[in-house]
């Protein structure tokens, strides 16, 4: 009977040790959401001050105001743990561009995949559209987020949210 308790003792000690062990290595992989945020709004400023000709160099023509929303899943490095460690942000972005039309809804939008780096100046990076795209996509974002890059949906509406008011605003 001892041995049995002492092997079960072990036995859940272990487990429990394991599990830890898989919830630290998971959270070390993860950006925390600190970190997630403060990407968020870097990217979002950045992408919203980019001027008409900065924004025609990736593909939008327009004139008027952008407003984004921007939900980031991988930095360069892959395991920065604050702002200044990281070089480059991967993340779903959809910006509406004010002017065309009042209502979030039925404004003119992009989304997708970007890459921006987070230098002086900032550099953005979009897989331009058309055939070929998902191999652009591949070839913009590391393999490791690949799965991340191809989701259609922010897994958060909270940052479309605050982009619509924002729109909104503007009008």
């Amino acid at each position: 009977m001892i041995r049995t308790r002492r092997g079960l003792i072990a036995a859940i000690v272990t487990l429990a040790s394991l599990t830890l062990a898989g919830v630290m290595f998971f959270a070390a992989r993860q950006p925390s959401s600190q970190l997630q945020e403060e990407l968020a709004a870097q990217v979002t400023k950045i992408l919203e001050e980019s001027s008409p000709d900065e924004h025609h160099a990736h593909g939008h023509n327009f004139e008027s105001r952008v407003v984004c929303a921007v939900e980031p899943f991988g930095t360069e490095p892959a395991d920065a743990k604050s702002l200044v460690e990281v070089t480059w942000v991967y993340a779903r972005h959809m910006c509406a561009i004010t002017g065309e039309s009042p209502e979030w809804a039925s404004s003119v939008r992009a989304a997708g995949p970007i890459a921006v780096k987070i230098s002086i100046p900032p550099q953005i990076r979009v897989p331009e559209p058309g055939a070929g795209y998902p191999d652009r996509v591949r070839n913009l974002i590391p393999e490791r987020y690949h799965t991340q890059a191809f989701q259609e949906e922010f897994e958060d509406d909270a940052a479309i949210e605050a982009a619509r008011q924002r729109f909104a605003q503007v009008k």
